[in-house]
This record gives C-alpha cells, sequence and structure tokens, in this order.
C-alpha cells in the first residue's frame, strides 16, 4: 500500500506538469512555440508518462489500476506512434517544419491524457465527500471557474478579457445558455472557442455522466456512491445499471452531435463566407443539440449569409428537439421499436402485456408537440406582417416560424431580430422560455412534464380529484409536490433577478426587457433583445447566478443542503388551510 501510495503522489506530480505544458502550450501564443526545445520537451514529456505508466502496470496490484495504467500505455503510445509516422513521411523538410506537424498531434494525445487524469479525481472526489446534490452543483461550479480561467489566457482572445467577462462567458457556456457579453466570433481566437465548445459539452451532458462513462469504459464498474450520484443526473430509476446508462447516453449524445455536424457540413458547402467549415459543422452541432446557443457567427443565424439558408435551419432545428426531449424518450421509443421488431419477425413470442412506451414519455411527446405547434401557429400569424415579411417564400416563412418556436425551447439560436418583435410575440416567447425543455435533456426551463402536471393538477381540482390521473395512470403526490415547487422556485428567483436589475440598471431601462433577460437567463435559454452585452458590472453577477440556479435547479440545492439522513416516523395532526 505504501508504494501504491507513493505512485500515486508521483502521478499526480506528472499531472501537475501535463497541466502545467497545456496551459503554457494554449494559453501563450508565442512563435518560439514551434522551436526545437518546446516541441522536444513535449516529447521527454510523452515518453517519461510512458514509462511512468509501464511502470505502474508492473507494480499496481489491483486490476482496476492495472486497467487504467494500460489504457495510458495505448494512449500515449498511439500518439507517439502516429508522430513517428508523420516524422517519416516528412523526412524531406526541414526539422523546423517537422515539429510543427508533430507538434498538435502530441498536444492532443496530452490533452485528451490529462482529462482521462481529471475524471479519475472527480471519481475520487465522489468516495471522500457523498452527496449527490451537492456534487452535481460543486462539478458544475468547478467546470464554470476553471473554464474561466482557461478563457483569460493570452491567446483564448484577441484583445484581452475581464474576469467578470470571462466568468460571465464560462457559466454561460457551461449552463448552455448563450447569453454573451462579449462577441464570440470576434473577440475569441480558435482556441477561445475550442474552451467554450468544451464547456458546452461537458455542461451539456453532464461531467458526472462522463465521469461514471469512463469508469465503467475503463474499469467495468463504478462505485455505490458514483451510482447514486449519477442516476439523479441521467433521471435513472434505480442503481441497476445506471452506469450501462451513463455509456448510452455518452454514446448517443456522440453519435447524434456527428451526424448533425455531417449534415450541417453538406449544407454549408457552396457557402463562402464560412472559412473552416469542419469547425464551424461541429460547433454549431454541438451548441444545438446541447441547447446552448452560442454560434461562431456575431449575429448568430441572423448572419446574412446563412439567414436564409432553411436546409440549415431545419437541421439545427433538429438537433435542438432531440437535445430537449432527453436521452429517456429516444431510448423508450428505442425499445419499443426493438421490441415490435422482434415479435414481428418470431411468431413464437409471447407479446409483453406492460406497456413499453411509458406514462413519462407519453406526456413529454404531448406536451412537446403541443407547444411546439402552439409556438408556430401564434408566431406565423402574429409576426406574418412584421419578421416574415423579409422571407419570400411561403416555405421561408413556415421555416422561420417553426424555427422561432423551436428555439425558445431553451437552444437559444436567432434568425430574427427579437428587438423587432412584436410584443405578444415577445410575451408568448417568455411563456415559452419559462417552459423549457423536458427532464433529463440538455435543456432548461421548469420542464415540460412539471407544467403538464401544473395543468392537470388544476383539472384534478376542479373536477374534485384527490390525485392526477392521465391516460389510465395516477401519477404520484411526490412528483406533484415536486413541480409546485419547482414552479414556485422559479417564479421567486426570476422575480429577485428582475428586482435587482432594475435596481442596479439605468432607470429608463424597459422593463420588458429585463423581464426577458431574466427568463432567458434563468431557462439557460440565451435570446436576448440585445440588452446583456451592455450590462454594468452588477447586474452581470446577478445573471450568472441567475443562469447557475436555473442549469443546477434550487430545489436540488435545498434538497442537498436540507435533506436529512434520519427520517422521523410519526406524524403531527391534520388541518387544513383556507385556500380560496
Amino acid at each position: 500500500m505504501e508504494k501504491e501510495s507513493l505512485l500515486n503522489y508521483l502521478y499526480r506530480f506528472f499531472d501537475i506538469i501535463v497541466l502545467l505544458f497545456i496551459v503554457f502550450d494554449f494559453g501563450y501564443d508565442f512563435e518560439e512555440n514551434y522551436n526545437s526545445p518546446h516541441v522536444i520537451g513535449l516529447i521527454i514529456l510523452s515518453f517519461a508518462l510512458l514509462g511512468f505508466n509501464l511502470f505502474k502496470l508492473i507494480k499496481y496490484k489491483f486490476k482496476s489500476n492495472k486497467k487504467v495504467a494500460l489504457v495510458n500505455i495505448t494512449l500515449i503510445s498511439t500518439v507517439l506512434f502516429i508522430s513517428l509516422i508523420v516524422a517519416i513521411l516528412n523526412l524531406d523538410f526541414s526539422c523546423n517544419y517537422i515539429l510543427q506537424r508533430v507538434k498538435p498531434i502530441l498536444e492532443g494525445g496530452l490533452i485528451l491524457y490529462f482529462l482521462i487524469r481529471l475524471l479519475v479525481l472527480v471519481r475520487h472526489i465522489y468516495d471522500i465527500y457523498f452527496n449527490p446534490a451537492i456534487v452535481f452543483v460543486g462539478s458544475f461550479m468547478i467546470l464554470g471557474l476553471s473554464g474561466a480561467f482557461l478563457l483569460m489566457l493570452p491567446s483564448a482572445t484577441n484583445n484581452g478579457i475581464s474576469f467578470t467577462n470571462a466568468i460571465f462567458t464560462a457559466i454561460s457556456a457551461v449552463c448552455v445558455t448563450g447569453l454573451a457579453v462579449v462577441d464570440t466570433a470576434n473577440d475569441f481566437t480558435a482556441v477561445g472557442q475550442s474552451i467554450i465548445l468544451v464547456l458546452i459539452q461537458l455542461g451539456g451532458i453532464g461531467i458526472l455522466t462522463f465521469t461514471s462513462f469512463f469508469a465503467f469504459f475503463f474499469r467495468g464498474s463504478s462505485s455505490f456512491k458514483e451510482g447514486l450520484n449519477t442516476k439523479d443526473f441521467i433521471a435513472h430509476e434505480g442503481l441497476k445499471d445506471v452506469f450501462r446508462a451513463a455509456l448510452n447516453v455518452v454514446i448517443f449524445t456522440l453519435s447524434v452531435e456527428f451526424i448533425g455536424a455531417v449534415f450541417i457540413y453538406f449544407s454549408i458547402l457552396d457557402n463562402a463566407s464560412i472559412d473552416n467549415k469542419f469547425f464551424f459543422s461541429l460547433f454549431h452541432s454541438i451548441s444545438a443539440f446541447c441547447n446552448a446557443g452560442f454560434s461562431i457567427f456575431s449575429s448568430g443565424l441572423f448572419e446574412e449569409s446563412i439567414r436564409f439558408d432553411y436546409l440549415f435551419q431545419w437541421i439545427i432545428m433538429t438537433l435542438i428537439v432531440f437535445g430537449g426531449l432527453g436521452h429517456n424518450i429516444v431510448f423508450n421509443f428505442y425499445q419499443y421499436i426493438k421490441t415490435y421488431v422482434l415479435e414481428f419477425f418470431d411468431k413464437k413470442r409471447i407479446h409483453k402485456q406492460v406497456s413499453i412506451i411509458t406514462i413519462n414519455t407519453k406526456l413529454v411527446l404531448y406536451t412537446t408537440v403541443l407547444l411546439l405547434g402552439v409556438g408556430f401557429v401564434f408566431l406565423y400569424i402574429s409576426e406574418y406582417n412584421n419578421t416574415l415579411q423579409i422571407h419570400d417564400t411561403a416555405f421561408g416563412k413556415i421555416t422561420n416560424a417553426a424555427f422561432n418556436s423551436v428555439t425558445p425551447r431553451t437552444a437559444g439560436f436567432n434568425t430574427v431580430d427579437f428587438t423587432q418583435f412584436t410584443v405578444p410575440s415577445l410575451l408568448f416567447i417568455i411563456f415559452l422560455m419559462w417552459i423549457g425543455a423536458s427532464p433529463a435533456s440538455t435543456g432548461g426551463g421548469i420542464k415540460t412534464t412539471t407544467f403538464a402536471l401544473a395543468t392537470l393538477n388544476i383539472f384534478a381540482v376542479a373536477m374534485g380529484r384527490s390525485r392526477i390521473q392521465f391516460l389510465g395512470r395516477r401519477v404520484t403526490s411526490e412528483s406533484t409536490s415536486r413541480a409546485f415547487a419547482i414552479l414556485c422556485i422559479s417564479l421567486i428567483v426570476i422575480g429577485i433577478a428582475i428586482m435587482a436589475l432594475l435596481i442596479f440598471e439605468p432607470k429608463d431601462t424597459p422593463l420588458l426587457t429585463v423581464v426577458f433577460e431574466c427568463f432567458s437567463a434563468y431557462s439557460t435559454v440565451g435570446l436576448s433583445l440585445n440588452f446583456t452585452p451592455t450590462l454594468t458590472e452588477p447586474s452581470k453577477y446577478v445573471i450568472i447566478a441567475t443562469m447557475f440556479i436555473g442549469r443546477i435547479g434550487m430545489l436540488n440545492l435545498m434538497v442537498g443542503v436540507l435533506r436529512r439522513l434520519n427520517h422521523q416516523f410519526y406524524e403531527y395532526p391534520k388541518e387544513n388551510i383556507l385556500i380560496n
């Protein structure tokens, strides 16, 4: 055990060295970074890591530790082998040119190595401190602060950035909001945009899910505590197969994002205004699926070169809907189709009497379709003689109205200037933003199921029923109580944010603008009436707190702080309270 402890200390020492190299390499953009000493240092560090992991593989006693060491060896060996092949293929060129070609490969390998080590560290934290809600909140906080410091590195921006703007951007990315106080396209370099993209991905799918994915992938199992942490975030009932579910979530997310990026790439091939089409496609695919709303166009999707690209907009809408529905809904339908196909080809199979499509899936789908349909019709009628006039064809008008119905579902992309919307349209969009996406999705808001349960409860009370009934099922009282708690908390937080902004902002600031911005921040939407870039310093921190609370959920934080492990096995006498 003492030998293994010493190895762990050495392991952390190497982690710090790798981190320093990565920060120096990407954070400080010096031309001499391509010179021999810098790249040779990367090569020496790679060989040192390879040797150390080989030593660990021999000395470690536990199979799980050996497996992690083997994965590290495989990764570093692959990076060095690819670097060697690239060097051999370029032997006819100068030494500096060869090092320049090898450098990105070594950098990519070291970044991936460090990310794996970081996830192992997060997993170790699970074992030290156990409170699923606090760990969940803490992971977003640490990720946001780390992202802020990375965005402050010299090579991440063109003209520097203050800590307030950096933390605002990082929290907006981690909370997949999309509100921006600086221009993502012009103020951030390719390095800064890449950092934002990584923050969006980790924030959208959840660092806890990624951690469980790596734990299951590398070790084949995870701890009981980690299972409790992960099951709440991915909305998995029980602890059975929770890690396999996390594995499926990661694979599903990356697969949809990859397919979306391919479709986007081919839809913009003829667009000469986009220089790096590959990065553009990847960035917008991840941003759309994670419902983040970030774009590397200054005007968002309202950019003149892409404003009338309707195929591109339908691809973005599809990614937004898939991300907003949540993996549980998609997996539920996959299970239904799989069972149907097996029973169709195998007539001897006994049909399961239990309904495969869950009541949660039906509630989410009905609510989503209703909101999207009503939103499309309302905005088409309301904006027909306003913002839709710039579209000459009926298909263009339909696409734009549909897009503006989908994007308030916490996506935050804009194909129009929202300051030109009529007041009824803005009020309806605020309503859509407040509801948001579905549970266990990449979106925010109070969620479709919360809104649906609140609506069903109104009818249940009006009809004198003590329980909510829906499609032959009875909804538990716990779900109803949680829904109304989320409703109340959302309105309280948004109300406090509105009052704070009215205090900190100039007196002539329009109330509707402030309300729109606060609802957008809490529901992690990212739509704006061009008010966010003009915020004062205190107001920026108000929006930061609102975005953070909206993403993690105040109820989750309160449960983590106030829940007692020792339950009280007694009840007080009942007494009715007058409501009306």
